[in-house]
């Protein structure tokens, strides 16, 4: 089968998973991939396995500094039109392709990109890794928001702009989103979000780990509690660093962030925390795939508390290395944790959480066993390889029952 891919995507977990789509797609079926100058094509890298890969000039436009930062939000909407504008073409070479299907995956600038909007004859599965968050939540407090200050506050009731620029992408993403002849999801939460927010009916296609790389290397854990993701508020750090002061300072482990990404006000913010709370904190940047491996073997547990996550790696990757996870219980987690056996979820309480953490501590041998059950769990049920092999049938299906109707 011939496959049209598209995406336009950043570092992080949704072009790992696109990499390892593609990768074994690639070895049955032709996969030819459209993309953006913008996106992140050297991370995950698919090119060795496209069998063309096209990439098409655009980079969103420079903003405004302030006192003009105001503006950025019709910058911001330009870019969108400009955006609209590609997509038609790309959306005109992936028709004049003849393909059978197109596999198209989020964008960085839309969530759901408008050339779902702009295809209108070859069939189209989104790979929808998340609804447009910032769009739909309410995002996380923080001292360094601007938008937190009172005078920002009155601003923002004043000047239409922001309002505009939200209500115009809430639109294109809603509107590009319903247009899919297919929507795939990576867990139920997603997909409760996603019949909740856009009233759409989607299908469950979990992720995987790959559990050849992600293994357990024999090293003796070390007294660290390990954490992984973007330096993001939606990543729960400030959380943990909370729940990690609540162990007396005679017990209290060292706390090991590992990301790939680092919003530098984030990362002031909870090195203050963590002062303040007398956490021994250690932020790791750029942390390779191979180093990554590294910590999980050596931490003694993963701590892991993002804010409503629809899916994450780093439980799978976690047990995968036969290293337990405590995890609050919420979004995805549930779904790749089995409570008391692979892992502990706990409530997002701070106390709670420190509880959890102490129990696993002071009994190793429940830590171990753990460990071996979750790597089994991985095994049996979160390979690529089974993956994959749904996501062909989706392709297939969506795929011959357009041709039906023709």
């Amino acid at each position: 089968m011939r496959i049209a891919i598209y995406h336009n995507l950043t570092s992080g977990g949704a072009k790992r998973a696109l990499y390892e789509q593609v990768k074994r797609l690639s070895s049955r079926h032709t996969c030819d991939v459209f993309t953006l100058e913008s996106a992140d094509h050297t991370f995950a890298d698919i090119r060795p396995f496209a069998a063309r890969h096209r990439v098409y000039a655009f980079k969103p436009s420079r903003l405004f500094d302030s006192p003009f930062g105001r503006l950025n939000q019709i910058i911001r909407l330009l870019d969108l039109q400009r955006l609209l504008k590609l997509h038609r073409q790309i959306a005109t070479d992936i028709e004049n392709g003849n393909y059978p299907v197109a596999f198209v995956n989020p964008s960085q600038m839309e969530n759901a990109p408008s050339i779902l909007s702009e295809i209108k004859q070859t069939p189209t599965v989104f790979y929808c890794a998340e609804p447009l968050r910032i769009a739909y939540e309410v995002m996380p407090a923080r001292p360094y928001d601007p938008d937190s200050t009172v005078k920002r506050r009155l601003l923002n009731r004043i000047d239409p702009l922001p309002g505009l620029y939200k209500a115009a992408i809430r639109r294109n993403d809603r509107n590009n989103m319903r247009q899919a002849r297919l929507v795939l999801v990576n867990s139920e939460y997603t997909a409760n979000s996603v019949r909740r927010i856009y009233g759409v009916q989607s299908r469950i296609n979990y992720l995987g780990v790959d559990t050849d790389r992600f293994h357990p290397t024999g090293d003796v854990p070390r007294e660290i509690l390990l954490s992984v993701g973007s330096l993001t508020p939606l990543k729960g750090f400030d959380f943990l660093i909370n729940a990690v002061a609540e162990i007396s300072s005679r017990q209290r482990p060292k706390l090991v962030i590992a990301s790939n990404f680092q919003n530098r006000p984030e990362k002031s913010f909870l090195e203050s925390l963590a002062r303040e709370k007398s956490v021994d904190l250690i932020l790791m940047g750029n942390v390779s795939e191979d180093q990554l491996i590294e910590l999980y073997n050596q931490a003694c547990l993963t701590v892991y508390a993002p804010v409503r996550e629809p899916f994450g790696f780093v439980s799978l990757e976690s047990q995968s290395c036969e290293t337990p996870v405590v995890a609050v219980r919420e979004g995805g987690m549930i779904e790749t944790i089995v409570d008391q056996a692979t892992g502990l979820l706990v409530e997002r309480d701070p106390k709670q959480f420190a509880e959890a953490i102490l129990s696993l501590l002071s009994d190793p041998n429940r830590a171990r066993v753990f460990g071996k059950t979750g790597r089994k769990h991985v095994l049996d049920h979160w390979t690529w390889e089974q993956s994959v092999s749904a996501l062909e049938e989706h392709l297939a299906e969506i795929s011959s029952v357009d041709q039906r109707i023709g």
